[in-house]
């Protein structure tokens, strides 16, 4: 029997071999491939001195014949709580340096239990993965192999209670790249990170294709290309900002609403130029961006898949300190139409913002659903129509300011018309350059007058006066007869009128906390 002096000398040597991770030639090793190791991170993420390990002697120990112990490797998941700008966050980290981060070397039961201890805890989930996935080896260790899942892992669920991040800081593959995409934020190194289902191994076995794992699942594929992954960072330390930022914006769960900050509003020539931002010439295109920050609280604004559906902007920021989710159209990138990615890219922030209790601010220019060939073959409709079913379930306060176009079914999408249980209340307001209807006057009497125009003595001339009267007939200000739009305002009005709505919004807000009906789709 050991006595108690051999006990803490034992406990001593876990500790000291589990902060060794996989040992000075393996941190070495990870150290020459410029990436810093699990602890490194921990230490540069959290708020200084704030981590709490928690089980730190999970892994395998090494015995003698008589049973005496003699050494012991750490599990390679290390996982805790932490404070994140002050507030409390639960931490799950892969360590590369045993064995590749694998999924299949770990302890399961070990970061399962962190993100279990997130959903009752109802804390803030961080994951930082770096794994290689599962290996065959686990098969000829148990001697057995399993179905896959983990029967006691609340991934879904998560994601209708708390915030969830994914980190994906080197080859992530299988259950690493679930853990990032299972996520309400993800992000990656730019070069150093991957994302796949099966790594070049799996691919050349399985369907006879060569390829590295950076065309494989790189950043230009998930960032840009399939959207799977939100944003890019240049550096670990540039995630791990990214990262704390998005936080920022979040409550620590669904039972509450996002914190109020101090702000410094935009400057006075920034709400008077907005009067002269959209050109006369309908023709022309524009900065959205720059009329967002003339709008928003200063550098408030944090955008979620910039390069991604970028015919669509979606953002998290403040306006009077309050948290909003931001929609705008950019007609620089395909005019501004909803593409099949804008509209993936439009569902998923509809419901984060729904889930986390985030009004919603919509600047539209949106002329209409993406047409075309490639438009058809990518299902742009299919999209589309989740698009419309996410904004119409959402029961989150929304405002849509149409500040130039909304044609045909995307139009219609710039804010909901039914709602939950057949109700809404999307506050509406225009600038008197907006138009609307079912479809744009250029291309609609290109279509309805053909025959006219081609018949005419000067067709060019024609068609510009039949354009001409449609616009006329099409002023917003006949739409506001009707009380078809709320309010017309001048765009430098746009702040104001937006803090008017906002303070009956957040208390709205308040008011609702709580699990939705439905949640992450």
């Amino acid at each position: 029997m050991l006595q108690s002096e051999d006990r803490y000398t034992e406990l001593t040597a876990r500790r000291d071999s589990a902060r060794q991770m996989g040992g000075e030639e393996a941190v070495q090793k990870n150290r020459e491939r410029g990436r810093l190791n699990v602890r490194e991170r921990i230490e540069h993420f959290a708020d200084p001195g704030s981590f709490r390990e928690i089980g730190m002697l999970a892994g395998k120990g090494k015995y003698d014949d008589e049973g005496t112990f003699k050494a012991f490797t750490p599990s390679n998941a290390v996982i805790g709580t932490c404070q994140v700008e002050g507030r409390r966050t639960v931490l799950s980290a892969d360590d590369f340096t045993i064995r590749g981060g694998s999924s299949e070397s770990t302890v399961s039961d070990k970061w399962v239990y962190a993100e279990r201890y997130a959903h009752e805890m109802q804390l803030p989930l961080v994951r930082m993965v770096d794994t290689a996935g599962g290996s065959v080896k686990l098969l000829e260790q148990q001697q057995s192999t399993k179905i896959p899942g983990y029967s006691s892992w609340p991934s879904i669920s998560l994601l209708s209670h708390v915030p969830v991040v994914g980190v994906a800081l080197g080859a992530c593959a299988g259950l690493g790249a679930i853990k990032v995409a299972a996520s309400h934020f993800s992000v990656m190194v730019r070069g150093a990170s991957q994302v796949f289902a099966g790594g070049p191994p799996v691919v050349k076995q399985g369907i006879g294709v060569e390829i590295d794992k950076e065309a494989l699942g790189g950043w230009q594929v998930h960032v840009k290309q399939s959207g799977v992954v939100n944003n890019v960072a240049e550096t670990e330390l540039d995630a791990f900002a990214q990262v704390r930022a998005f936080l920022s914006y979040m409550p620590a769960n669904v039972f509450e609403v996002p914190a109020r900050q101090s702000f410094n509003a935009p400057s006075t020539d920034q709400a008077l130029w907005l009067d002269q931002a959209i050109p006369e010439d309908r023709r022309r295109i524009y900065d959205p961006r720059k009329i967002l920050r003339a709008v928003l609280d200063e550098g408030s604004m944090f955008e979620l898949s910039p390069l991604f559906g970028g015919s669509t902007i979606t953002a998290l920021a403040r306006i009077d300190g309050h948290v909003v989710g931001v929609f705008a159209n950019d007609p620089r990138v395909m005019g501004g139409a909803l593409t099949s990615a804008a509209a993936c890219k439009t569902e998923r922030f509809v419901d984060l913002c729904d889930t986390f209790h985030i009004p919603v601010i919509n600047f539209v220019d949106q002329p209409g659903v993406m047409f075309g060939l490639d438009a058809e073959r990518a299902g742009t409709m299919r999209d589309a129509i989740r698009a419309i079913a996410a904004i119409e379930q959402a029961s989150v306060p929304w405002m849509s300011v149409m500040m130039r176009r909304a044609f045909g079914v995307g139009g219609g999408m710039h804010g909901p018309k039914h709602g939950p249980e057949g109700r809404s209340l999307n506050y509406r307001v225009a600038w008197p350059t907006a138009r609307w209807g079912s479809i744009p006057i250029e291309g609609g009497v290109a279509a309805a007058y053909r025959r006219d125009i081609e018949a005419s003595a000067d067709p060019a001339a024609r068609r510009d006066e039949l354009e001409a009267y449609y616009h006329r007939l099409s002023s917003p200000f006949r739409t506001a007869e009707r009380f078809g739009i709320t309010d017309i305002i001048k765009p430098s009005e746009t702040r104001d009128a937006i803090r008017y709505w906002l303070g009956d919004a957040v208390a709205l807000c308040a008011r609702q906390t709580g699990l939705k009906k439905r949640g992450l789709r």
